[in-house]
């Protein structure tokens, strides 16, 4: 696959051999308050579904970050973006990733639709979806129980049209 995310770093389909890095990414405090982490047994069987791709990020010095996706077999073409995370939050990286994954998502999977939902109060990643062209589509209200309360979901997505008319 070897996709370019920035100049210094590629895209790769991951696999169990890359869950060390998955769960150290979702353990840090940086990120955990923005996702529901899942646990090794979790990440194995999603791994083994046929409907999900797990794809990481790297440049010369290792890992920089991973991506599930969910539907890459769906149909409809509709990709979930299930989870995004990159080591350094805040950094610019993620934005890079993130354009990185719609590309791989519009060429190579031939997505007509790639959607995702984010936690309302994550407004940093809500940001960086917004300035990739992801449009708000609603809310679902108190969606989640996820650090001792109910949390509402922001769903987005970005449409291959769309997608292709921000690439010129």
């Amino acid at each position: 696959m070897a996709e370019t995310v920035a100049p210094e770093a590629t895209l790769r389909e991951a696999g169990p051999e890359d869950l060390s890095f998955i769960l150290e990414l979702e353990a840090n405090p940086a990120i955990r308050p923005y996702i529901l982490p899942w646990d090794k047994a979790a990440h194995l069987a999603r791994l083994a579904e046929p409907d999900s791709q797990y794809l990481i990020g790297e440049n010369a010095t290792g890992p920089i970050g991973f991506a599930i996706l969910a539907g890459v077999a769906n149909p409809h073409r509709a990709v979930e973006l299930v989870r995004i995370a990159v080591r350094e939050p805040g950094s610019g990286l993620g934005l890079r990733f993130l354009l990185q994954i719609m590309d791989y998502a519009f060429s190579e999977l031939a997505a007509h639709r790639l959607w995702l939902d984010v936690m309302e109060h994550n407004s940093r990643a809500r940001h960086v979806y917004e300035k990739a062209g992801f449009v708000r589509e609603g809310v679902l209200r108190e969606a989640v129980f996820a650090q001792k309360r109910f949390v509402s979901l922001v769903v987005m997505s970005v449409l291959e049209w769309e997608w292709r008319k921000q690439r010129r």
